[in-house]
């Protein structure tokens, strides 16, 4: 009796198929380690980058006048509600362009309804210790008003300030906006029930009426910031003293040939103009007008910029909140810009 012998690929030979699970498995969890390894160095490598990169110091950027020259003016641009991150950025601008030795002068460039009191003190502080190592004057655009038109006054008592044609200024004086909702409140059943250790620990609260205690602690708190806003002016106006200035502190915006009539400003121009005032001035028979920009994060690199778009804040109980929460400002069309600190 002949045997057959089977080899491999005879029909005959039987298949042995042999299920590895595990290895399926380690092969996963593998690339998901590896996966992990990636992006948590490159977090890592993101941060370190921002951490080793000197946001402090603004890049320079060619605006007006003569490339070549080497002598320059800085045009500093406060085109935003005054509050942070802008706040510490244009600090950083103010004191770069103190340190600089070839800018031999500032524009500052005011189109800005103001903002919180403490940041627009801030940058007028800033600015008066600028002013006593270079001139610095001052152009309003559309508006300058409210906190706008307290940082110009850091330029000092010896620089101008200009309006345009159509500029807002003025707007002397301090609101803390506040909401009573407390009728709503009893219309939906809500109470205020906050624990506290004293009577005003609650105060400015949107659930129920101001106290006249209450009315009368805030009465001080603004009357110390508009007595200060008052006197800041009459520093750095020669021609106005402080009963004059708290005449024009009624809260009302003013005109640009208002402002002239009432010596909240200097004269009537437009930039150019302006620039070249201050160019004469400092006897430069060329200049190069620089601005700055701040350059962008190595994270901020990575998802295109800080073009974010601004959150909604859809929740009405989140806005009734957080208008408890006191914010002092000079600031002219709180109404309209209030959502924006939020």
């Amino acid at each position: 009796m002949s045997e057959k012998v089977l080899t491999k690929g005879d029909p005959g030979m039987p298949t042995i198929i042999i299920h590895q699970p595990g290895r399926r498995l380690l092969l996963m969890l593998l690339l998901f380690g590896l996966a992990f390894s990636i992006m948590l160095n490159f977090g890592l490598l993101a941060s370190f980058a921002d951490y080793s990169t000197d946001l402090n110091a603004p890049n320079e950027k060619f605006y007006s006048g003569d490339s070549l020259a080497t002598d320059k003016i800085a045009r500093i641009n406060a085109n935003f509600m005054i509050s942070n991150p802008y706040t510490d950025r244009i600090k950083k601008i103010i004191d770069h362009v103190s340190q600089a030795d070839d800018v031999k002068g500032v524009l500052l460039v005011i189109d800005s309804p103001g903002g919180l009191v403490s940041d627009s003190h801030e940058i007028y502080h800033r600015l008066k210790l600028l002013s006593e190592k270079k001139p610095v004057y001052v152009q309003m655009k559309g508006i300058a008003a409210s906190g706008g038109y307290y940082i110009a006054m850091g330029a000092g008592s010896e620089n101008p300030v200009y309006a345009e044609p159509t500029t807002w200024t003025g707007s002397i004086g301090v609101i803390i906006p506040r909401y009573n909702a407390s009728e709503l409140a009893k219309n939906l059943g809500v109470k205020s029930e906050s624990l506290t250790t004293g009577p005003l620990k609650e105060t400015l609260s949107p659930f129920k009426e101001m106290s006249e205690r209450e009315k009368d602690v805030w009465a001080v708190i603004m009357e110390d910031s508009f007595d200060r806003f008052i006197s800041v002016i009459a520093e750095n106006r020669k021609n106005l003293n402080k009963e004059q200035v708290r005449e024009l502190a009624t809260g009302q915006v003013y005109t640009a040939d208002q402002a002239l009539a009432n010596g909240l400003v200097d004269q009537i121009s437009y930039e150019e103009d302006t620039l070249l005032e201050l160019q004469t001035a400092l006897g430069l028979k060329k200049a190069r007008v620089v601005e700055y920009q701040f350059p962008l994060s190595f994270t901020e690199t990575l998802i295109g910029g800080v073009g974010k778009a601004p959150e909604i804040n859809v929740d009405p109980l989140k806005t009734v909140l957080e208008a408890s929460t006191p914010r002092a400002m000079y600031l002219f069309g709180w109404e309209q810009t209030i959502n924006s600190m939020n």
